[in-house]
């Protein structure tokens, strides 16, 4: 059966591989975790080339089947295991908007804020994939003030997706931090699974750092 083949998550601590880890632990199902010190470059080593060649994460290996980019490997692993009930099934009506919120971060999210981010001026709003920022983020604030989640009452995957997305742009300032998202964040950051993660990330990120320091005293 698919849900007893192995899983393997290319994984960087405090990166976009960090709410893909979160999932794995919301499924409650065993992983192995292939760790890529980016600090030394090793994302860029012909061995993960061979994996990703865009040198991103996370990327996960389930038996012999490979997805890479974020919003498929949140589809791809939430649909393997349904009894987690993280994602609504091909008949649930949510499923529409449980789409639509892992399309809509990786289609008009993410390039709405690098544009922003590079006082990029954005295309019109025929020709922009995110029509304008104020009415994406608009959008948003919409969704999660009616909350609690994206799909109201029910948790999914999509939420994992988005609290780690506004976390880290509301702590850097790329996005305004406005009360529903302060909310949200926290209503996520809860949660056992992320707060073992970031725990997780924070210890491993200190040895990347001590590995990246060690390599560059010794060029």
């Amino acid at each position: 059966m698919i849900n007893n083949l192995p899983i393997t998550l290319f994984y960087s601590p405090q990166t976009r591989a960090t709410g893909a880890r979160a999932l794995l632990e919301e499924l409650k199902v065993p992983y192995h975790l292939h760790v890529l010190n980016m600090k030394v470059g090793e994302q860029r080593q012909p061995t993960y080339l061979a994996v990703n060649p865009l040198g991103k994460v996370p990327a996960v290996r389930v038996g012999n089947a490979l997805v890479t980019e974020q919003g498929a490997v949140y589809l791809y692993l939430a649909d393997m295991f349904p009894e987690a009930g993280l994602a609504p099934g091909l008949a649930d009506p949510d499923r529409g908007a449980y789409l639509r919120w892992l399309f809509i971060y990786g289609n008009c999210f993410e390039p709405a804020v690098i544009d922003r981010y590079l006082r990029r001026e954005p295309a019109s709003l025929n020709d922009t994939p995110y029509a304008s920022y104020p009415s994406l983020i608009d959008m948003l604030e919409e969704a999660l003030k009616a909350g609690p989640y994206l799909l109201g009452d029910r948790f999914t995957a999509a939420d994992l997706l988005w609290g780690g997305a506004l976390r880290w742009t509301t702590m850097f300032g790329l996005v305004e931090a406005r009360p529903a998202f302060q909310a949200y964040i926290g209503r996520i950051n809860d949660r056992a699974s992320i707060q073992k993660v970031l725990a997780e990330d924070a210890r491993m990120l200190t040895e990347h750092e001590a590995a990246a320091a060690l390599l560059n005293a010794a060029g």
